[in-house]
């Protein structure tokens, strides 16, 4: 488990007893949260219920952080499981993205677009 970018928590910007918080190395937009447990888990169903209120416990606190820093007009909120979803880091991250009013033309769907013939309703 070395190699897991995950299990190194570096300098989290948040954190509680059983998960952190760490900005994206590559973010979507500006303040773009990575919310991870310290305990090396794949998958959001693997996690235990102590785990998964302290992931949403950081979801909470980023808000805070993040409308004070960036001040966003909105978020997505997004947890990709298994490979077939598009998770790419093997150890359980929920993601916190901030969103900003034109960001894009037409944000509508919101977290439909992992689809993108399907992100607007009726598409």
């Amino acid at each position: 488990m070395s190699e897991c970018p995950f299990c190194r928590p570096g300098e989290p910007v948040l954190a509680n007893a059983l998960a952190y918080a760490r900005f994206d190395l590559y973010p979507v937009a500006p303040g773009h949260l990575l919310l991870i447990p310290y305990r090396h888990v794949a998958s959001y169903f693997d996690a235990t219920e102590e785990e998964k209120r302290a992931l949403w416990g950081l979801v909470e606190a980023g808000k805070a952080l993040l409308d004070g820093k960036h001040g966003p007009q909105g978020y997505n909120l997004g947890v990709n499981v298994g490979a077939a979803a598009g998770q790419t880091v093997m150890h359980l991250h929920v993601h916190r993205i901030p969103r900003y009013a034109g960001d894009m033309p037409d944000p509508r769907g919101g977290v439909r677009g992992v689809i993108p013939e399907r992100r607007v309703y009726g598409g």
